[in-house]
C-alpha cells in the first residue's frame, strides 16, 4: 500500500469511507492497461465487491454516501477514461482495446463507448488526429 492510499484509509473514520477508499485503489490499480494479453479482472460491481469481501449492495451503498455517485458509474467513468487514452497514444485497433479492456467482443466496447462518451471510438480516434 503507498503512502496515499495509507493517508485516505487512516482519514475515513467510517466504514463506508473505506470501503470506498478500498474500491479506488482496486480500480485504479487495474491501469494503466498494458495490453490484450492481461485484460482487467474487475469490471462489475460484483466483481470488485467478492474482492472487498462485502455484499455488492453494501459496496453500492457505501460508494454512493461517500460520493453521491454508483458502483457501475466509477467503473464506467474510468473504462472510458482508459479507453481515450488508449485510444489517444496506441495504434492498436479498436478490437484490440475492446479486449484488453476486458470486453468479450468489439461490439460490446463500441456501443459501451457510444452510449458514455457519445461519439464511437473510431471518430474520437479520427478527431484528435
Amino acid at each position: 500500500m503507498n503512502e496515499q492510499s495509507s493517508l485516505r484509509f487512516s482519514s475515513h473514520k467510517n466504514a463506508a469511507g473505506r470501503i470506498a477508499s478500498a474500491f479506488f485503489d482496486l480500480l485504479e490499480g487495474q491501469f494503466p492497461v498494458d495490453g490484450s494479453d492481461r485484460p482487467l479482472e474487475l469490471r462489475t460491481a460484483q466483481d470488485f465487491a467478492q474482492r472487498l469481501f462485502v455484499h455488492v449492495n453494501h459496496l453500492n451503498r457505501s460508494l454512493k454516501e461517500v460520493t453521491g455517485r454508483s458502483t457501475s458509474a466509477h467503473i464506467a467513468e474510468r473504462i472510458l477514461l482508459e479507453a481515450n487514452a488508449l485510444l489517444q497514444s496506441t495504434q492498436w485497433n479498436t478490437g484490440e482495446i475492446a479486449y484488453a479492456l476486458g470486453f468479450k467482443y468489439p461490439a460490446h466496447f463500441n456501443n459501451f463507448y457510444k452510449k458514455h462518451a457519445g461519439i464511437a471510438p473510431s471518430a474520437f480516434r479520427a478527431s484528435i488526429r
